[in-house]
């Protein structure tokens, strides 16, 4: 009787789950139906990490843009390359004698490291930005500099001046999510543009200032007020130039209504920064701040010749991380790829970067089809499959520092992207995934802590919708549900 009994509990217990199993296939096959979907492409997969096995599938293999979730790949990347605890560096030197009086015969050189976090509104409360160069400051006040007989001279020529990576547009350059990577990185490499707007609809806005305050800045206001509240105004620009112009709307009877663009040159701009720090603290500098890249042809950075008077340590990869996921911030996803290309080609590059990326997964996931051309997932010339994410979902799941990375991933009902995602409903605490979101390109990868124990590995990208983006989320948290009981 014991052996029958036994026999019949495994027989109900393959039979649930053969049931669950199909009604999750079910479920993307009915979603793949839905009628706002006709026109769209699809890829999903789920899979049972610890059974390795497929739960279900929908053109697992087929290649899409998939936005922001191509962060996975830099993020833990860089955590493996890199490690967890890698801080980016910015030295400070001097290429002078220092006199009786204090005075510094020669320049003030910031040799750039990468770091993202430098004055960034993620690891700095609202106002205190310009600590670190306040800091920066008080240490050459310590050393006895009382003047500068030279400039400031900002050098990111350790990394690329590519501006921004192939693959992304106009519309989203001269924006603040379109900030590109560079040696120096200041403020998240942004401009906030206050404005103030009209009282009567259709009214012109006007530009009061910016901060940080950029010379030369010719800005080409075309925003006007509306009775629509948000902010629904674009700035167009290219990375180095100092044109821009902004059009769309903004709110009718704002005072100070903040838009967030990209800065134009992060590199001069640290000059400048630095050197009203100095000013303002009474050292006087006699030339104008300069950038590295606009005086490379005539001018040696021979640093074996400086004296070196200050290594700023930035915050622990693991934090930059965490925010990049959480927040789902391009700006530091592409400066992962710069810092990885440095470490390992001596030149902090796009290009290498995904190069490396390639490289380091290439003998553990099958990455056939896939093209990578940036980091953050903001370029459309991407093509990521479901299949691609699993296996590196997979593969990241067994190594010793998985929790650094688990915890970088929001949360479902709770934190970053996924706040409002299966909130109250069954994945509610159980979903920890990275989102993806483009004009038609919706998109999640993460882990499912299911009801029954199960941890699984997921990922679907769907592009060219016909419904909005918020309608496609409510269909695709029926199958996150169905995973969460699974």
């Amino acid at each position: 009787m014991k052996i029958i009994r036994s026999f019949l509990i495994a027989v109900v217990i393959l039979f649930q789950f053969a049931v669950c199993q199909n009604s999750i296939q079910d479920e993307i096959n009915s979603f793949s139906k839905i009628s706002q979907l006709k026109n769209a492409s699809i890829s999903f997969l789920a899979i049972d990490l610890n059974a390795n096995e497929t739960i279900a599938e929908f053109n697992s293999k087929t290649c899409l843009p998939s936005a922001s979730t191509a962060k996975l790949f830099s993020t833990a990347t860089a955590l493996k390359v890199l490690g967890p605890n890698f801080q980016p560096s910015t030295r400070i030197y001097v290429d002078g004698e220092i006199n009786k009086e204090g005075i510094l015969n020669g320049n003030i050189w910031v040799k750039g490291g990468g770091d993202p976090t430098l004055g960034s509104r993620f690891f700095n409360e609202k106002g205190k930005e310009n600590e670190f160069l306040q800091s920066w400051t008080d240490t050459l006040l310590k050393i006895g500099i009382k003047g500068v007989n030279g400039s400031v001279i900002v050098d990111g020529s350790d990394f690329s001046y590519q501006g921004a990576p192939d693959g992304w547009t106009w519309s989203d350059m001269g924006n603040y999510y379109g900030a590109g990577p560079s040696g120096i990185v200041i403020y998240d490499n942004m401009i906030q543009y206050h404005f103030k707007t009209s009282t009567t609809v259709g009214g012109k806005t006007r530009l009061t200032s910016t901060f940080p305050k950029i010379e030369n800045l010719k800005f080409d206001n075309q925003i006007s007020s509306s009775s629509n509240m948000g902010d629904n105004s674009y700035i167009y620009g290219a990375p180095f130039s100092y044109n821009r112009f902004g059009i769309g709307t903004l709110p009718v009877n704002k005072d100070d209504f903040i838009v967030k663009g990209s800065l134009p040159d992060p590199e001069l701009q640290m000059a400048i920064e630095l050197t009203n720090s100095l000013i303002k603290k009474g050292i006087n500098v006699i030339y104008k701040p300069n950038a590295y890249r606009l005086l490379k042809d005539s001018l040696n950075n021979n640093y074996t010749d400086f004296q070196l008077i200050l290594n700023h340590k930035g915050i622990k990869l693991k934090k930059i991380i965490e925010v990049t996921n959480l927040k789902s911030v391009n700006l530091f996803a592409e400066q992962l790829l710069f810092l990885i290309s440095k470490e390992q080609k001596e030149i902090g590059s796009t290009l290498e970067g995904v190069k490396i990326v390639k490289e380091y997964w290439g003998n553990s996931i099958d990455l056939s089809g896939m093209n990578l051309t940036d980091g953050s997932g903001l370029s459309r010339s991407n093509g990521i499959n479901a299949s691609h994410f699993c296996q590196l979902l997979s593969t990241i799941y067994k190594f010793e520092n998985f929790e650094d990375f688990e915890n970088s991933l929001p949360i479902a009902g709770f934190t970053g992207t996924l706040t409002n995602v299966c909130k109250n409903e069954l994945g509610h605490g159980r979903i920890k995934a990275k989102s993806g979101t483009l004009n038609r390109v919706k998109s999640y990868a993460g882990y499912v802590d299911s009801k029954s124990g199960k941890k699984i590995a997921f990922a679907i990208i769907v592009n060219n919708y016909n419904c909005s983006s918020n309608q496609l989320v409510k269909y695709m948290e029926d199958v996150f549900n169905k995973l969460a009981i699974y």
